[in-house]
């Protein structure tokens, strides 16, 4: 559903018009002083990308690429570690008590190193 933006030649300001379809004839008002007196803008698109795209850009994590890197249990949990810091966020205790329990050797149902 594409959204149109249109400025009126009246009162100057910005409305929207959201749209079923592309080809739809759009008959604009403006929202703030109601004139039909309107000429239509070009506006910015958003652009989303895949979750896979993301990951893909972003590239692995620090040390991921060293075969060994989860061997030494200081490194299990560190991104998610990391994650919350960098949000400014505390890891909750049930998260810390996960990563501290998978360091000392007591992984999760079904992972193995």
């Amino acid at each position: 559903m594409p959204i149109y933006e249109y400025r009126c030649l009246e009162c100057g300001k910005r409305s929207s018009v959201l749209t079923k379809s592309v080809g739809q004839e759009v008959e604009a008002q403006c929202s703030h002083c109601a004139s039909a007196n309107m000429r239509r803008l070009i506006s910015s698109f958003a652009h989303h990308k895949s979750v896979a795209t993301i990951h893909q850009e972003s590239g692995p994590p620090p040390g991921y690429a060293d075969p060994n890197y989860y061997s030494d249990p200081r490194n299990i949990g560190r991104n998610v570690e990391e994650s919350f810091r960098k949000h400014g966020m505390d890891v909750p205790d049930s998260v810390q008590e996960t990563i501290k329990a998978a360091r000392d050797g007591d992984l999760p149902k079904g992972m193995d190193l």
